[in-house]
């Protein structure tokens, strides 16, 4: 891509909304994930005996080991959000700002 290109890119108005709404949407999610995380480790400083706490009488299985999946399954979920957004909006967004671009 030449300079010419580039600086239309830039000057584009869609350009910054992309750039906007990708950034928000990263750290919105970056900002969930964390919380959820350093809450979990916050409970495992403060109350190890909750964490270890068994599901039913006479198990082997803690409370804790579902609460560490969930927040497996949570980061998935907010990787799956992010991708999900970025392949329908970003890439649409995308696009039209190269079209215009070329135009």
């Amino acid at each position: 891509m030449s300079n010419n290109i580039n600086d239309r890119i830039r000057s584009n108005p869609k350009y910054r909304e992309l750039a906007g709404k990708r950034s928000r949407t990263a750290w919105g999610l970056t900002a969930l994930v964390l919380a959820v995380y350093y809450s979990f480790m916050l409970l495992v400083g403060t109350s190890p005996e909750f964490l270890a706490t068994p599901l039913f009488e006479g198990g082997v299985l803690s409370i804790g080991v579902p609460i560490g999946a969930f927040i497996i399954f949570f980061a998935w979920a907010c990787t799956g959000l992010y991708v999900r957004r970025a392949n329908s909006e970003f890439d649409r967004l995308n696009a039209e700002i190269v079209e215009e671009a070329r135009k």
